[in-house]
């Protein structure tokens, strides 16, 4: 047995696409989620060390899964929060966005009912949809007309899944059209708002006032928040029935309270201090004037940009680290073989002497 798992190594190793986990680089970030800078704001910090100050217990373990001992007012609380902050019946808390669409996308599509999803959307509703007994299709990536024709060959219930941004591509879904085909069909729509919440505001669904037109929407604070945890939003009945048949939240051992806690001082936060956010669209517009060949939306934290081959890729991200600049080559599975890119984040933090190098070291080695 090891000596397969050894070959299944080496021929990962010999084709370029090993994987190894390796320290936080010391180098300028363009390549985390950390999109506000909240994982590193110490005024932020400050706010969350006096609430454990406040109260010892918010770091104590939960001791077991929400449905036995995990579940306490702290959680019970925050969800409340959350429901009325982004205008949703209700809110269910979870460990990870990973979690949350593992529970979504394995126990509310059954055997007989299909899942259509944007051929880019994560990976962990792929892997959700193999935990279910539905049909999965895949549509071509923010293509109205290939979800349509999916739609009308449906029979019985739907689901569709899409992100509202992208978190490879750094494109947005046409979020109105897609609802539009979703009640066109009566398909139930799941928006994963993991990179545009914090972003642009509270999310793109609460941003433009569709909270009644969306199903189910997924938000994840481990990102442009800085914390970490993600939740549903959805009604009432839905909450209850991920509770009781999604596998993955019921086995679940609950984060402790302090999880719950630092996301709603995070959300207070957010709120508080508007300028984050603007100074971040700051830094991606000084980007895009630099006139590097971006394949991501303007408004985007996540700008991806196309290298001809796997060793450039490879000899440009090592150039970019050797001047202190970190950003993130991605190779095939992450995306289509052919496909591979430089994924470049934007940071409130980054400053235009920084974002200027980057651009043109990147010019330099590309030729551009």
């Amino acid at each position: 047995m090891y000596r397969l798992l050894a070959t299944r190594l080496m021929q990962r190793s010999e084709s370029g696409f090993l994987r190894a986990l390796k320290p936080r680089a010391k180098a300028t970030d363009f390549y985390s989620n950390d999109y506000l800078g909240m994982a590193r704001n110490q005024e932020f910090h400050a706010e969350v060390l006096q609430a454990i100050q406040d109260d010892h217990t918010l770091i104590g373990g939960s001791t077991g899964s929400r449905l036995i001992s995990g579940h306490t007012q702290v959680a019970l609380e925050t969800e409340d929060f959350l429901a009325q902050t982004h205008h949703a019946e209700s809110a269910l808390l979870f460990p990870s966005g990973y979690i949350a669409n593992l529970t979504l996308f394995s126990c509310l599509p059954q055997k007989g009912e299909t899942v259509i999803v944007d051929e880019y959307i994560h990976r962990s509703v792929h892997d959700g949809c193999m935990m279910s007994t539905a049909t999965k299709w895949k549509f071509k990536h923010n293509n109205l007309q290939d979800l349509e024709d999916k739609l009308k060959r449906t029979q019985g219930i739907c689901y569709v899944a899409i992100e509202s941004l992208y978190s490879m591509e750094g494109d947005f879904a046409p979020l109105k059209e897609i609802i539009q085909l979703t009640e066109k069909y009566g398909a139930s729509l799941i928006v994963d708002e993991a990179h545009a919440f914090g972003v642009f505001g509270y999310g793109l669904v609460h941003r433009l006032g569709l909270q009644n037109n969306v199903f189910a929407t997924l938000v994840t604070y481990g990102k442009a928040m800085g914390c970490h945890g993600a939740a549903v939003l959805c009604k009432a009945i839905v909450k209850s029935y991920l509770i009781n048949f999604g596998s993955p939240f019921i086995y679940s051992t609950a984060p402790i309270d302090l999880t719950w806690m630092q996301l709603k001082m995070g959300y207070q936060y957010i709120l508080n201090h508007p300028s984050l956010a603007d100074q971040l669209q700051q830094n991606i517009q000084f980007f895009r004037s630099q006139g590097l060949p971006i394949l991501s939306a303007k408004e985007s934290p996540i700008q991806a940009l196309a290298v001809k081959n796997n060793e450039q890729l490879l000899q440009l991200r090592d150039v970019l680290l050797h001047k202190g600049l970190q950003t993130y080559a991605v190779f095939s599975p992450t995306v289509k073989l052919g496909q591979e890119r430089l994924r470049i984040c934007l940071h409130t933090f980054n400053t235009k002497e920084d974002i200027r190098l980057l651009a043109s070291l990147i010019q330099e080695n590309l030729s551009l």
